[in-house]
């Protein structure tokens, strides 16, 4: 079912299909403010994504056998699906971390900003 005025992702199983997944977000880390502006500037450059919101977070997690409890930075990046392995390429080529956080997640919008992302990002 699909609801009026909602992009939706064909469901295949109990997950949307990766290539008919219209909006997304990509949630990707960094270890300063100023990495995360350089990553979200690279990506719209590229036309990659069509917005980045920059959030401070703290962060703990498990670091070569040790736990890390660290600030970092957070880009929640708006994009299409077909994006998705573009901004996985270009954003290891230019992050410090070694393993770095770029994460996918489905997103639903209205048509307009749907719209709008696709503009931006074809």
């Amino acid at each position: 079912m699909v609801e009026q005025g909602f992009h939706k992702a064909k469901v295949v199983g109990s997950s949307p299909a990766p290539d008919t997944m219209k909006t997304i977000f990509v949630y990707i880390t960094a270890p300063s403010r100023a990495e995360a502006r350089k990553i979200a500037k690279y990506l719209l450059d590229k036309k990659l994504i069509a917005c980045a919101n920059i959030h401070k977070i703290e962060s703990l997690y498990r670091w070569k056998g040790k736990m890390a409890d660290e600030s970092e930075w957070v880009l929640v990046c708006k994009t299409v699906g077909k994006n998705y392995q573009k901004i996985v390429k270009e954003t290891e080529k230019i992050h410090s971390y070694s393993v770095p956080c770029v994460i996918k997640i489905p997103a639903f919008s209205n048509d307009k900003y749907f719209k709008w992302v696709e503009k931006e990002t074809c």
